[in-house]
C-alpha cells in the first residue's frame, strides 16, 4: 500500500440508488466490498469522505461536460443519482457534493482532507477513467499518496478503465492495490473505542 502519515477513505461517486441507473457500472460485488471497506475504516478510526456528483435540472452548472459521450447525468433529485443503498455519510462524515469530475474542483474537499492531517488517501468509487482519474490527478498534484483500490472502481468500459488503472500507477508506482490488501492494513490497526 501506498501509506504515509495519516489516511482518508474517499468515496467518489458510488452512487445509483439500487444500481441500476444508467451511469451505474458497479456489480452488487463491489458495493460488497465497499461497504465492508467503510465499515472497517470506520471501525479503525480512518476518516470517510463522500463524495456525489450532482447537476440541476436545468443543467446551467454542467460546463463542458455535455460536450463529451455523456448526455445529461447525474440530476439533482433524481433517486438513481443517489449514493447506492448501504453506502452514504454517517454521523459527521463529510458529504461533498461536486460539479465537475474532479472531487477536487471547487469543492472543499482539499480543506477537509488538511484538517484531517491526511497525507495519503484510499479512492473508490467511479468511474475510473473519468471522475476517479481526475481525482487521483489532483490529489497527486497537491502530494497525497494515492490508492485506487481497482477491484472498487469501476469504469466506462473495461478498456476506459484499464488504461484509467495504467495512466493512476504512471503517477504512483504504488497506487494501485486490491479490497483484500486495504482490509488487511485496516485489520493490522489499533480498534477504536
Amino acid at each position: 500500500m501506498n501509506i504515509q502519515g495519516k489516511t482518508a477513505l474517499v468515496v467518489v461517486d458510488f452512487q445509483g440508488g439500487d444500481l441500476s441507473g444508467p451511469f451505474c457500472t458497479y456489480t452488487a460485488e463491489q458495493r460488497d466490498k465497499a461497504e465492508a471497506i467503510v465499515a472497517a475504516c470506520r471501525e479503525s478510526d480512518v476518516p470517510v469522505v463522500w463524495i456525489q456528483e450532482v447537476h440541476k435540472p436545468h443543467l446551467t452548472d454542467i460546463g463542458r461536460e455535455l460536450d463529451g459521450s455523456e448526455g445529461p447525468h447525474c440530476i439533482e433529485g433524481d433517486p438513481q443519482n443517489e449514493i447506492a443503498h448501504g453506502l452514504g455519510p454517517v454521523g459527521e462524515e463529510f458529504h461533498i457534493r461536486k460539479r465537475r469530475y474532479s472531487s477536487f474542483f471547487a469543492t472543499e474537499l482539499d480543506i477537509v482532507l488538511k484538517a484531517y492531517g491526511a497525507e495519503s488517501l484510499i479512492l473508490i468509487g467511479g468511474f475510473t477513467d473519468i471522475c476517479i482519474l481526475y481525482t487521483s490527478v489532483d490529489a497527486h498534484q497537491r502530494d497525497f499518496f494515492i490508492n485506487v483500490v481497482t477491484d472498487v472502481v469501476a469504469g466506462s468500459s473495461e478498456q476506459a478503465h484499464d488504461d484509467a488503472l495504467k495512466m493512476i500507477n504512471y503517477l504512483q508506482r504504488k497506487a494501485l492495490v486490491t479490497s483484500e490488501e486495504v482490509m488487511g492494513w485496516l485489520a493490522s490497526r489499533p480498534v477504536m473505542v
